[in-house]
């Protein structure tokens, strides 16, 4: 009798054995000068694979038809190109694959960028979901962040990028929403957050009206992720709460209901927030609620930032977002902003929250607290029945 692990190693071999020969009869037509109707077929059915687990796992040691199918992504050649660019998000949003995909193909992201910033390009919305998939990695992400920067001077850079992103009528045939989620990914290195908040480019100040862009929560999503990114950059608070970019109200606007206040209340208000339809509506997406909260947050660690938010009445607005929200994690992300702008101002010494050391046992107990919160949260909704989003 056979051990089990003779069998299972047996069972790998023939396995890998069968994706080999699958993708060495598969490569043929997907080649260049392949018969148009047989490659059509061929990416169809390297489509249908990246659909399952499975099917990913086969084509994941398969540099060539990787390479093959990033090829025919990029290739003029529209029937294929469309079925290969689908393959490639599904490969790419598998984060297991990321390498595997860059080993194949260097220059993909490069490759990609071309087309997403083509305004004529088909499927430029299929490149651009490659690249945010890609970038949700932090090695990718850098990867690409260098490609932008290395291609600026022939305009492949990060200007068109927020051009491409601000302007929806960029390219007819293409929206190019998941450029936002992009940006937002980019925006994690620390050269992209400096492009952004530089004071002579307005790229902020563009952005700004996304959050209330409602054709697409992907594009808004993305854009609120970026502001919030670019919050963590603490010297640069006093300008963006400042005349020049004036970013709370496109902050709160997203979290305001159609709540009535009085005339004293009122007049704390930004005048954008002030008298607001019955009809208003809150963002709609829980997270991106969350992630409009985690920016205030943010621009409340300095203590010039919290007095400026407090005196824009954004308690006003978080008040009637805490006894609505109906998420717990949420409501409890609005509770802890509530709590920093009610509060007593920290001691001397710790007036800036983004720079205040925190003992790694203390940090433990303050994450321990956060989900007995949050599961107490839960728990109270479910007894008053409150319904979920």
């Amino acid at each position: 009798m056979r051990g089990p692990g003779l069998s299972g190693e047996r069972g790998l071999l023939e396995q890998e054995a069968g994706a080999d020969t699958e993708a060495a009869e598969l490569l043929p037509f997907l080649v260049p000068g392949a018969r148009a109707d047989l490659q059509a077929a061929a990416v169809q059915h390297v489509l249908a694979l990246t659909g399952s687990g499975s099917g990913r796992t086969l084509l994941a040691g398969q540099a060539e038809l990787l390479r093959a199918l990033a090829d025919l992504a990029v290739a003029p050649a529209l029937a294929p190109s469309r079925d290969a660019s689908r393959a490639l998000v599904n490969l790419a949003a598998d984060p297991g694959l990321h390498r595997q995909l860059l080993a194949a193909d260097p220059e993909l992201p490069a490759r990609l960028l071309s087309c997403v910033l083509d305004p004529q390009w088909p499927w430029a919305e299929e490149a651009a979901a490659v690249l945010a998939n890609l970038s949700r990695e932090l090695a990718p992400c850098a990867a690409l962040m260098e490609k932008l920067m290395a291609t600026e001077p022939e305009r492949l850079g990060l200007e068109r990028l927020v051009n491409a992103l601000c302007m929806p009528s960029y390219n007819a045939a293409a929206p190019l929403h998941y450029l936002g989620p992009l940006l937002s990914n980019l925006s994690q290195q620390a050269e992209v957050r400096a492009f952004l908040l530089d004071r002579d480019r307005c790229v902020i100040q563009r952005l700004l009206p996304l959050t209330q862009y409602t054709d697409s929560s992907v594009r808004r999503g993305g854009v609120v992720g970026t502001l919030r990114n670019c919050c963590f950059e603490h010297q640069h608070h006093k300008w963006l709460l400042g005349p020049q970019v004036d970013i709370l109200p496109f902050l709160l606007l997203p979290l305001a209901g159609p709540e009535e206040f009085s005339e004293e209340e009122m007049d704390r208000l930004p005048v954008d927030l002030q008298y607001l339809s019955p009809e208003k509506q809150r963002e709609p997406d829980a997270d991106i609620r969350k992630m409009l909260i985690e920016s205030i947050m943010l621009l409340t660690a300095t203590a010039p930032g919290r007095q400026q938010i407090r005196d824009q009445g954004a308690y006003l607005i978080l008040r009637e977002l805490y006894n609505w929200e109906p998420e717990p994690d949420v409501r409890m992300a609005c509770e802890k902003l509530i709590q920093v702008l009610i509060g007593d101002e920290p001691e001397v010494g710790m007036e800036n929250l983004l720079e205040v050391q925190v003992p790694e046992d203390v940090e433990r107990q303050l994450q321990q607290l956060d989900q007995q919160e949050q599961l107490e949260l839960a728990q109270e909704l479910r007894d008053k029945g409150t319904p979920r989003t």
